[in-house]
Formats: structure tokens, C-alpha cells, sequence
């Protein structure tokens, strides 16, 4: 069966749903197709709560991601028995969590999500497609033509659209479409950034996490069963870590001190910043009535997965890494209810319960592994350290400006241990923009990337990476999509002609409530103290 729309988004994450709502609002009709049962990538059916800049609260925030945050905190606010302080908060922060502003579940994302694009599916201007992972794409020259999509069951359903996105967690289109795309590490020689590796690697790619919620119920023993391959685990040291990962102990990533951190916080402790519990809790039992308890959501350096890579390899191995990952994460939750050191100098915490509701399984674990790197589109501008990196433009320069602006965002460069045996690579960055010419393939037409696969690089994809800023990307090829469409032109030629590059500033900026630039003491900024409880940290 083929459909004919005016926009097809292939994959349901942070940056689809904002292409999708942000292209519907503008008069186009769109089929949205999503591999798993939740919309919502890393923030849903990844179990990852948001993680946010210092501005995050202010202006410059675009006006979809800042009404997507009021939902969170509304939906609480309407079925959440909270305390009277807490439902006095206009800054609700469900979990209190150390991450995040509003570390929040899952599940609660999910709904609002689907409330925000409920009136849209009404009216017949959006279908979302669950359940439907692409498996081919049809091109012709260089436009891709239609894309095949298969649920469950195995039934194929073939779509087609005058512009195609790519928003799959892995980049999964460009390479189905024979995309130009690259994979991994870029060299120094290619990229002169300063902390990209000398040469080229495609297997170094970050390490990824498969996350589960828990809460704890003192006095209680929700031990599983032993994981097959525990004992690996337990024992085995990579060279770059100071011991086994079922550990307390882990690496700093800034600094790349060792450290400890206990799962919870007490007295004998005190020169500990934060306890793990507290860093991504999304539930916190003081802003509740009703006998609501704590939740956490495991996302710590002793679940990163880095012995193989997930991308470049033959889905065979693809899946075995990800089988690893998924032990990997078990094996920490049994080695916490079993042999973690406790506080009060016994070992185990049998009371850890998976909330599987938290993450809409039946097991507690999340949907789908947390990737942090995906294939990325070598496009008509690549961003590089030099553009956005302190040390590498000096400090006080503030991040490149760019003449075609399309969204802002924030965070540091952060990579995780890799799959090439390299340690974090954790460095300041400024306050930046996301460029249009990032966002265009360089041969492909009507094909455009909309999530962690644009045009960054290994280094940068560090700070492009997260929430917000890959919502902010969603949101600008939603629009450059109803400028293309409208003026009959391709999306490079957006770009290309000043008129229409002015057009689109203007459906960003007008109705749509997007920054495209940081005010000069934002852009500049480099630096802030520690926080104090409960603020945004550079999170991992």
C-alpha cells in the first residue's frame, strides 16, 4: 500500500515529534512512523530525564519545548496528590532530581506528548504509524522515493512524501537511502579539532546505557536471579577504570578523578556533592501525598556499555552488543541488591524494586538501550570544536555566530567511555546555535536529519545531542520543510537564496516562538559556580 503525504518522519524521538507538531501547525499533512510503542525517544521509551541548560526556564527557550515542560508540570499538578509547597511551585520539580529542573517519569512524558498532538490526529493532518521500524528505502537518483516500513507481525507498508526525515535514534534512513553519512570517531587530520582522536576510528563510538527505574523497599527482597555472566562483570577492569564497573567507585568525568558516591547520601558523607538516588529521581516522596515513594532512574557510569560498538557492524553483533548492554545493566542492579557496601556497613540492598510502570514494561528495564551516538549526515556545513568548543576559540569569544540560525541550544561536550578504550572527553562549551547548513545532506534532496544525525562531529555531537537541542533541530526542519514545500523548492535552495532564508527566520521567529540567537553575556559564557541542591549540573 503506498500513501501520499507532504511530509514523512521516520522515527517518534524528541526530534520527530517536534518536526512533526512544528510541519502540522504549519499546514502540512505528515505520516510519523515510530519502531517503538511510545513516542518520545530518549525521553520516553529511553528512560532518560531531561537533560537541560541554566537558560532552560528563560525566553530563549522555543515556545513548543517550553509548553511541552508546562504540560509535565500541569499533568502532575492535575493527578498527582502533591504537597501544598510543592503544587505552590510554578517551577515543579517532581523528582527533585540533582539532573534536572524537572526530573520526571517516563510515562508522563509519553501522555503529554500524545496530549499535544491528540488535536492534530483528530483532524486527519497526522498519522502515527507505532511499531513501524524501516527496512528499505526506494531512491531514485537523489532523491529517496518512497520508504518501507514493517511492524510486528511483518506486514510492509510503503510511504512516500515530497521530503523525507530522518529521525531514527541511529540514523537508521541515511543508511538505508545510501546516504552520505559517517560513522564513529573523525581523525584530527580530517576535522583539526583538539581533542578528536589523530586518525579516523568508525568503532569508536560512544558507549551506550540500557536503563531501568527503581524504587526502595526497606525491609523487603525483590533479589532476581543471578545474570549468566555476573562474574564478568563483577571482576572485570578496563584499562581506563579504576575497577570493576559493580562498584561505587567510577571516574570524575571533568576532571577524570576517581571518586566515589554512595547509593545514599548520610551523615558519615558529607563531603559527598550528591548520592546516586538523588541524581536522576523522578519521583520524590517529599512532594507527594498519599504514600507516593521515591523513584530513580538508573542512567550512571557503572551501566555504560562500551566493549562493542552498536553501528558498523553486522547485525548479528549488533545485537549481541546490545544483549551486553542489557546484562550489563541487570548485573549492577543484582550486584546492588546483593553486594553493594550500604551505608551502615552491611552489603546489599534486596529492597530495589523495578517499576516497571515507570517505563511501560513489565519488567522495569527501559523500551528501547539509551544510544547517545548516531550515524551522522556529512551535510553542506559540519559543526566542529572550533565553533563551539572554550578551549578551542579562547576564553570569552563566545560560540561561531551563524548567519542561518535556526534554533539554539547548550550543553558541554560531553562524550562517554568509548569502544575504542577511550575515557570521557568532558570539556566547556559555549552557548551556541544550530545551523540550517548542518541539516542539509550533501547530494540528497528531499532527505533531511533531525535528530543526533546531523551535521556534527564525534566531538560535537557531545552538545548536540541532548533534549532540548534535538528538539530545537526537530523544530527548524518542521519548518524549513513548509518553506520548501510552500515556495515549490528544495530544502538546499532555503539556504541558498537570502529571500527564502529571511522567509524562514520569519515562520521560526513569528509564529512559532523560537531564539535564534543568545544574548552576547549568554553567548560568552563559559562558567558558573556549583550548584546548589536541586539545580541543573552538567549532566551525564
Amino acid at each position: 500500500m503506498t500513501r501520499q503525504i507532504d511530509l514523512l518522519v521516520v522515527g517518534g524521538g524528541v526530534g520527530g515529534v517536534a518536526a512533526a507538531l512544528t510541519a502540522v501547525t504549519l499546514g502540512l499533512r505528515v505520516v510519523m512512523t515510530e519502531e517503538s510503542d511510545w513516542l518520545g525517544g530518549q525521553l520516553t521509551s529511553q528512560a532518560v530525564p531531561p537533560d537541560e541548560h541554566a537558560w532552560i526556564e528563560q525566553p530563549s527557550t522555543s515556545r513548543g519545548y517550553a509548553e511541552l515542560r508546562r504540560r509535565v508540570r500541569d499533568y502532575y499538578r492535575r493527578n498527582y496528590p502533591l504537597t501544598a509547597e510543592a503544587a505552590a511551585d510554578p517551577l515543579l520539580n517532581p523528582g527533585r532530581g540533582i539532573v534536572s529542573r524537572i526530573c520526571h517519569e517516563p510515562r508522563v512524558t509519553e501522555a503529554v506528548i500524545a496530549e499535544m498532538l491528540a488535536p492534530w490526529r483528530a483532524s486527519g493532518r497526522l498519522e502515527v504509524l507505532l511499531e513501524h521500524a524501516p527496512v528499505a528505502a526506494e531512491v531514485t537518483g537523489d532523491r529517496v522515493a518512497a520508504v518501507v516500513v514493517r511492524d510486528p507481525r511483518g506486514r510492509e507498508l510503503t510511504l512516500s512524501a515530497p521530503l523525507v526525515v530522518d529521525a531514527t535514534e541511529t540514523g537508521e534512513l541515511l543508511a538505508l537511502a545510501g546516504a552520505e553519512h559517517v560513522i564513529g570517531a573523525e581523525g584530527a587530520d580530517d576535522t583539526g579539532e583538539l581533542h578528536a582522536p589523530a586518525i579516523a576510528d568508525p568503532l569508536d563510538q560512544q558507549a551506550v546505557s540500557w536503563c531501568f527505574a527503581l524504587e526502595h523497599r526497606a525491609g523487603e527482597d525483590h533479589v532476581g536471579d543471578r545474570p549468566a555472566r555476573y562474574e564478568h562483570w563483577r571482576t572485570h577492569v578496563d584499562p581506563f577504570w579504576p575497577g570493576p564497573q559493580l562498584s561505587w567507585t567510577d571516574i570524575e568525568p571533568i576532571g577524570l578523578r576517581v571518586r566515589t558516591r554512595p547509593l545514599f547520601q548520610s551523615v558519615d558523607t558529607p563531603d559527598v556533592p550528591f548520592d546516586l538516588w538523588r541524581y536522576r529521581r523522578v519521583l520524590a516522596a517529599s512532594s507527594f501525598t498519599g504514600g507516593i515513594d521515591d523513584v530513580t532512574l538508573v542512567n550512571w557510569p557503572q551501566i555504560d556499555y562500551w566493549e562493542a560498538p552498536v553501528l558498523g557492524v553486522e547485525p548479528d553483533a549488533a545485537a549481541r552488543a546490545l544483549a551486553a548492554s542489557r546484562e550489563l545493566s541487570e548485573s549492577f542492579l543484582y550486584w546492588m541488591q546483593t553486594e553493594a557496601p550500604r551505608e551502615d556497613g552491611g552489603s546489599g540492598y534486596p529492597g530495589l524494586r523495578l517499576r516497571g510502570d515507570v517505563t511501560g514494561t513489565a519488567d522495569g528495564f527501559a523500551k528501547r538501550v539509551y544510544i547517545r551516538e548516531s550515524r551522522r549526515a556529512l551535510t553542506e556545513f559540519r559543526v566542529l570544536e572550533q565553533h563551539v568548543g572554550v578551549e578551542a576559540r579562547g576564553a570569552g569569544t563566545g560560540s561561531a555566530v551563524f548567519d542561518d540560525s535556526v534554533g539554539l541550544g547548550h550543553y558541554r561536550i560531553d562524550l562517554h567511555p568509548s569502544t575504542a578504550g577511550r575515557t570521557y572527553v568532558d570539556i566547556e562549551s559555549y552557548p551556541f546555535q544550530i545551523p540550517l547548513g548542518a541539516l542539509l545532506p550533501v547530494r540528497m534532496e528531499n532527505l533531511l536529519p533531525a535528530a543526533k544525525n546531523i551535521g556534527s562531529t564525534h566531538i560535537t555531537n557531545g552538545c548536540y545531542r541532548l533534549h532540548p537541542v534535538e528538539w530545537s533541530i526537530g523544530e527548524a526542519v518542521g519548518a524549513l520543510a513548509a518553506v520548501s514545500l510552500g515556495n515549490r523548492v528544495p530544502p538546499r535552495a532555503v539556504r541558498a537564496r537570502g529571500d527564502l532564508l529571511d522567509e524562514l527566520r520569519r515562520v521560526l521567529t513569528g509564529p512559532l516562538g523560537i531564539a535564534l540567537r543568545w544574548p552576547e553575556e549568554v553567548r560568552t559564557h563559559h562558567w558558573k559556580p556549583r550548584p546548589a541542591e536541586g539545580e541543573v549540573v552538567a549532566a551525564r
